[in-house]
């Protein structure tokens, strides 16, 4: 627990810095507001600490303020290998992030869904399914609204749901949760994890509290997530869309079926489920996993998958133009993603990709799209132009053309796509080099395409 008037440096003052100061004032504590940019960068977002024990400590240098704080706690936007976190240690100011924080002072029954893709529509769709069960649920963590809002409204008893990023997972101590979901593992953020090996430990962490009492789904179909199950203290449970399993969600004739203790059940057809692609499917039945072993109706997921139409920015349908349908996967920040877009298309498609370098290697995508039967040309943008180019290059597909922006990219799409086709965005890279993130990103995309015209 938080000690009244211990003063709290808190390093980057983006969303989730800003829920856990209102959390930390909450209980009493003082915080320290820190970030590089200073106050006039922030717009009103800071006007809630002006009459506040909150000291503002903007464009200062974090390491200075050590010596002044009780607790450091970080965004997840900070590396491991930054000044404040190695001199920390040094100055023995104990040092979490966010995810701890807040899970060390909110209510409830805690449910966590990690993995490379997948996680934000696993866990809409759980908080979907559970408010139509008549629960009282939460929906948030690295999803957008972070955990430490939810603390502040969570009440026993209530169901929480939260998103969790291999770089929130970097600095928990404490975190528990009573379910914990790992959809999958393929490579990411290689340049800040700097090898599989690493990635896949920090992944496995989420388990790392869990006792016997305690539940972990996962991907049976996934190999490096099966060869976990071996490793984990929980009860396990499987989700798998190739395999028979025997106490889990599994695909049958078409069919998803829960299996617990022999007994099968059916929940609904495939080709019920209103999200599409196999990767969806695969997001459904882990959202069924966890809905079944909290005591929710197969008819209430079966209702709900038929239902949920899925999140913005997930190969989301814009308008179509001229014939033309434009799709927002701008979610789609690395490699396996947009793959899973790829394979969902089944109309001539123009891509766009391109964005910043996570030190990734193309050269799967660039094959699925030398093979696609759908995707025709591709057109490239942002700072991993080249390295795509090549990679397509290499694997027999040279119908790519280079774009100035994301606007200039659009309308070359544009005039590539035939009527009765797609244009997909989906970038296969994050956004940073030339956006805020992938929600801005795919807002500025719906912008574009909203200000076509018929005549375009």
């Amino acid at each position: 627990m938080i000690e009244t008037n211990a003063r709290v440096l808190i390093v980057g003052m983006a969303r989730s810095g800003i829920a856990a100061a209102k959390l930390l004032l909450r209980h009493g504590a003082v915080p320290l507001l820190n970030d590089k940019k200073p106050a006039d960068a922030f717009d009103h977002d800071l006007d809630a600490f002006l009459h506040t024990p909150c000291e503002f400590r903007l464009g200062e240098d974090p390491v200075s303020l050590l010596p002044e704080c009780d607790l450091v706690v970080i965004s997840p936007g900070v590396p491991l290998d930054s000044p404040v976190v190695t001199k920390a240690e040094s100055h023995v100011v104990p040092l979490i992030g966010e995810l701890e924080l807040a899970f060390s002072l909110l209510k409830g029954r805690v449910i966590a869904v990690t993995g490379t893709n997948g996680k934000t529509t696993t866990v809409s769709l759980l908080g979907e399914l559970f408010a139509n069960a008549g629960q009282t649920v939460h929906v948030g963590g690295n999803i957008g609204f972070p955990l430490s809002a939810i603390a502040m409204e969570s009440r026993p008893g209530d169901v929480v749901v939260t998103e969790v990023s291999s770089f929130q997972l970097e600095t928990i101590r404490t975190f528990r949760p009573e379910t914990a979901a790992l959809l999958n593992i393929t490579e990411d953020h290689l340049n800040r994890h700097t090898t599989m090996d690493a990635y896949t430990a920090l992944k496995k962490r989420v388990f790392e509290n869990q006792t016997e009492d305690d539940l972990a789904v996962l991907n049976y179909d996934d190999t490096v997530v099966r060869g976990l199950s071996g490793q984990l203290r929980p009860k396990v449970v499987w989700f798998s869309r190739q395999n028979a399993v025997d106490n889990g969600v599994c695909l049958r004739d078409g069919t998803v079926i829960s299996v617990i203790n022999g007994k099968q059940t059916p929940v609904c057809g495939a080709d019920e489920i209103r999200i599409p692609g196999p990767h969806n499917l695969e997001n459904a039945m882990a959202a069924a996993v966890i809905g079944i072993a909290y005591g929710v109706s197969p008819e209430i997921i079966r209702e709900t998958l038929r239902t949920f139409a899925g999140v913005e920015h997930r190969i989301e349908t814009v308008r179509t133009v001229r014939g033309v349908t434009f799709i927002n996967d701008s979610k789609g920040t690395n490699v396996a993603s947009t793959l899973m877009a790829v394979q969902s298309m089944t109309k001539p498609t123009v891509i766009i990709l391109g964005g910043y370098d996570k030190h990734t290697d193309f050269n799967v995508l660039a094959a699925a799209i030398a093979k696609s039967d759908f995707i025709h040309h591709a057109v490239l943008i942002g700072e991993t132009a080249e390295q795509i180019a090549h990679s397509l290059s290499v694997n027999g597909f040279h119908t790519f053309t280079h774009a100035r922006d994301l606007g200039n990219a659009v309308y070359k799409a544009a005039d590539k796509a035939a009527p009765g086709g797609n244009v997909l965005f989906s970038p296969a890279c994050a956004s940073f080099d030339m956006f805020r993130d992938y929600e801005h990103r795919g807002a500025v995309f719906k912008e574009i395409v909203d200000r076509m015209t018929e005549q375009t």
